[in-house]
C-alpha cells in the first residue's frame, strides 16, 4: 500500500517530466532511492545493489528495476502497475561478468528507448563509476546527459501531506531528544544512552511508530564536540563534561533533524556559556527574520552579522533542505543557507538550520528543523534552545 495517494505520485511525475523537458531529457535514470520513493513509493533497504526508476517522457507511469528477490517489495509499497516492475536475475549481483546497468541497458535498447536523450543522476551516492561505464556499453553510448538533481529540485517544495509528515517526525524528534538528554549521566556508558536513542527513534508516539533515520545519532563528547560527525564510544559520562546531541526523528523516511548540547554539572565553563547564549540568540533572531522571498544567502546574513557583533564567525553553510532521504543523509542536496545561495524561499520548502560553532577544543550546537509558511518560519520540533544542565 503506497504512503500518498495516486494523484499525488501523477502530479510529482509531471513536475519531474516539466524538468527533463527544460533539458532536453526523455528518459530519466533515477538511482538515488529518495527519488525512487518520491515517485512511486518504493521503500526497502536494497539499495546497496544496483536499482532504478525510469521516467520516460511519453510513458505514464514509470519503470521500477531492481534484483529480482525485491520485486515483492516493489509490489507491497510501489503504486505503479505490475508490467511495469522489472527484476533482474541474480547473477547480476557482485560479478566481474555483467552489471545490473547491463540489465537495465538492454530493457531500455528492447523497448525502443535506445534513441533517446538518457538523463542519468551523475552523482547520487549509489550510482557508481562503474554502473555508469555498464549503462553506457550497455546502450552504445559515448555520453549520457547528467541530470544530476534534477529530482531533488522537483523535491523543494513539499506536499500538504509531506508535511504533515515531517510534522509526526517533529513529534518524534522531541522524544528522542528527551530519551538522550535523560541518559546523560556520569557512570552511564556512551553506548547505553545512544541505545535509548534508538528505542526513540524507532518507538515514535503512542500514536504512530517511527523509522530509521538516514544519519546515525552524533553524540561527541568533552573535546570532541569541537568536531561534527563524531559518534559515540562505550566509555562512561563523567561529570563536568559537555555532549552535543545532533539527532532525529523519522517517520515514514520523512525527517526531522534536531541539535542540542548538554552540559553534565551545575557549572559549565563561562566561555561555553557564552556561546551558548550568542549561538541560541542568533538562532531565535535568524528564525524570526524568516519570510517567503528572502533568499538562502539573505537568511544567513541575519546569522552571520549577529555573530559578528561577538567576535565570532563561521565559515560552513548554517542549513540546508531536507525532508525525504536515505542513508547517508537526510539533506537533499540542493538549497542551502550560506552566501552565495540565491534560492528563493517559498511556501512549504522544509530546512534543518544548525548552529554549530566548533571552537578549539569545545562546540556548541544548536537547531531547529522548520518550513516556510505564507508568512514566516514554523518549526517542526518542540524542545526548549538552551545548554542544558543536568545536574
Amino acid at each position: 500500500m503506497t504512503l500518498f495517494s495516486t494523484n499525488e505520485y501523477f502530479d510529482r511525475i509531471a513536475k519531474t517530466k516539466a524538468a527533463m523537458r527544460q533539458k532536453g531529457i526523455e528518459v530519466m535514470v533515477v538511482c538515488d532511492p529518495a527519488n525512487m520513493n518520491y515517485l512511486t513509493g518504493y521503500d526497502g533497504w536494497s539499495f546497496y545493489v544496483p536499482q532504478a526508476v525510469l521516467v520516460i517522457d511519453d510513458e505514464e507511469e514509470p519503470v521500477w528495476i531492481g534484483r529480482m528477490m525485491d520485486l515483492n517489495g516493489a509490489r507491497h509499497t510501489a503504486f505503479i502497475k505490475e508490467e511495469h516492475m522489472i527484476g533482474y536475475p541474480e547473477d547480476y549481483i557482485q560479478t566481474e561478468l555483467r552489471h545490473p546497468m547491463n540489465f537495465m541497458g538492454d530493457y531500455i535498447k528492447e523497448k525502443g528507448w535506445g534513441g533517446k536523450t538518457i538523463g542519468v543522476e551523475t552523482d547520487a551516492y549509489y550510482y557508481t563509476a562503474r554502473s555508469h561505464g555498464a549503462l553506457k556499453h550497455s546502450l552504445g553510448r559515448e555520453t549520457l546527459m547528467d541530470a544530476n538533481l534534477l529530482v531533488n529540485w522537483v523535491r523543494l517544495i513539499k506536499s500538504d501531506a509531506e508535511i504533515a509528515m515531517m510534522k509526526q517526525a517533529g513529534k518524534i524528534a522531541g522524544n528522542v531528544m528527551a530519551a538522550a538528554l535523560g541518559h546523560l549521566r556520569p557512570g552511564i556508558r556512551e553506548c547505553d544512552a545512544v541505545a535509548a536513542v534508538f528505542q526513540a527513534q524507532a518507538s515514535g508516539t503512542p500514536e504512530f511508530g517511527g523509522d530509521y533515520p538516514s544519519i546515525v545519532p552524533m553524540m561527541p563528547t568533552g573535546e570532541k564536540t569541537s568536531a561534527p560527525h563524531l559518534t559515540w564510544t562505550d566509555a562512561p559520562y563523567q561529570s563536568n563534561q559537555a555532549v552535543n546531541l545532533e539527532l532525529a526523528g523519522c517517520r515514514n523516511r520523512y525527517h526531522c533533524p534536531i541539535a542540542r548540547t548538554a552540559f553534565i554539572g551545575a557549572a559549565p565553563p563561562e566561555k561555553l556559556q557564552r556561546l551558548a547564549d550568542i549561538t541560541v540568540e542568533g538562532l531565535n533572531l535568524t528564525l524570526d527574520a524568516i519570510r517567503p522571498g528572502m533568499t538562502g544567502e539573505g537568511v544567513e546574513k541575519v546569522w552571520r552579522e549577529h555573530i559578528a557583533k561577538h567576535g565570532f564567525e563561521k565559515k560552513s553553510r548554517i542549513g540546508y533542505s531536507m525532508g525525504l532521504n536515505y542513508p547517508p543523509d537526510w539533506g537533499e542536496h540542493t538549497a542551502s543557507l550560506r552566501p552565495g545561495d540565491k534560492t528563493v524561499l517559498s511556501p512549504n520548502m522544509t530546512f534543518h538550520m544548525i548552529l554549530g560553532m566548533w571552537m578549539d577544543d569545545f562546540g556548541f550546537e544548536c537547531s531547529e528543523s522548520f518550513r516556510v509558511t505564507d508568512t514566516a518560519a514554523e518549526t517542526f520540533a518542540d524542545c526548549e534552545r538552551k545548554l542544558f544542565l543536568l545536574e
